[in-house]
């Protein structure tokens, strides 16, 4: 197996149109014209900055492909990837809550989920030790009939069950550390055992009404999801702790094949959406604790894919982070936007939103 790292992004995503608007918002009525939350440049600079810095030199780069309408039906039904194909051909539309559709979304959307699939491939098939893919548009949110926030097919969801069908394995994780809950992903795979879905995420956000730490899954799937509800403000050690009390404890016992990152760098203290505190240099010991884990459990198989992250001077530097976590190698970027809060305290009532976590687990898995 290659030690590098791949490196998966297609000029493509950055073509992807939300429109004008604000926030998560269209333009309209009161709502002055202005650049969607989720819009290129977060993703783009990210590619700016790997490339103005040289470290993309330190990459195994390589262009994705797209997914197949099969590949994308093992995780929508075909009338909603019609409904998708549909409202592009058009010029664009709302494919659901949040979730703008616009002119060639469709194939983009194809080429995401491919960028994906393409690093499976390039794990299993050892190119590389493991992979970051930076595709847009992103698909936490996805359900199996709906478009969510942003995201219109599942990549993660996609992928982790093309891995099970073409590789054969029996247990594959997926981190979702994205500030918003994994909904979607969490859709795909309540019933399951062959999938370990955990979510750490901000507490009460989006969507409403999901990711309470009492949903254990369905069914056979009962304990195979892990909500993990961190309070607004939550930085570093807060997110840290729930890695040493409840995360990697569990992935010990479950011994993934294959882990998946959601990687949404949202949580970070300059997001405009989400309110929580995490530094780059936060990302990057989350990150190097996932790829430990990958080492340790799968071979170093490791996938991460891109999801959130909304602020357009920050995402590129927590980002950037991440992907030096996962080669093992340090670029000379300093972090400009270090306030020296990383080294801040975890306060009693983040501890405690942890240890309630853990009290729901303990049914399930061995925790302190």
């Amino acid at each position: 197996m290659k030690e590098t790292t791949g490196f998966i992004c297609d000029e493509s995503y950055f073509w992807h149109q939300m429109g004008n608007g604000a926030l998560n918002q269209r333009a309209g009525g009161w709502i002055q014209p202005d650049t969607h939350a989720e819009n290129p440049e977060t993703k783009r600079r990210v590619k700016n900055l790997l490339e103005h810095s040289k470290y993309i030199e330190n990459l195994h780069q390589i262009g994705p492909r797209s997914a197949t309408r099969d590949e994308i039906g093992m995780n929508h039904s075909m009338a909603y990837a019609d409904r998708i194909k549909e409202l592009s051909d058009a010029g664009g539309g709302d494919a659901g809550v949040h979730a703008i559709v616009g002119p060639d979304s469709y194939e983009i959307a194809l080429k995401s989920a491919g960028g994906v699939l393409t690093s499976v491939e390039t794990v299993m098939e050892e190119k590389a030790q493991n992979a970051y893919a930076l595709v847009r548009p992103p698909g936490h949110h996805a359900e199996p009939e709906e478009g969510m926030g942003f995201c219109l097919f599942n990549n993660v969801a996609i992928a982790a069950k093309y891995a099970r069908q073409k590789y054969g394995l029996k247990r594959i994780l997926i981190l979702d550390w994205d500030v918003h809950h994994g909904n979607g992903t969490e859709r795909a795979f309540e019933n399951d055992t062959d999938v370990l879905f955990m979510s750490v995420h901000q507490e009460n956000i989006f969507p409403k009404g999901r990711g309470d730490i009492t949903y254990t899954g369905k069914g056979n799937g009962e304990g195979y999801n892990v909500n993990i509800e961190l309070p607004a403000g939550t930085g570093d050690e807060g997110y840290l702790y729930a890695f040493d009390e409840l995360i990697e404890p569990i992935i010990d016992q479950y011994a993934p094949e294959l882990i998946f990152i959601s990687a949404g760098q949202d949580a970070s203290r300059f997001d405009p959406i989400g309110r929580m505190l995490v530094t780059a240099d936060g990302y990057y010991q989350m990150a190097s604790r996932v790829k430990k884990l990958a080492e340790k459990h799968s071979n170093g198989r490791l996938v991460a894919a891109h999801e959130g992250g909304y602020s357009t001077a920050y995402v590129p530097f927590c980002t950037l982070r991440v992907i030096e976590a996962l080669r093992g190698k340090h670029s000379p970027v300093e972090d400009p936007f270090d306030l020296g809060f990383h080294e801040g305290p975890i306060y009693p009532h983040q501890k405690e939103a942890v240890q309630r976590a853990v009290d729901v687990q303990k049914v399930f898995w061995n925790l302190k």
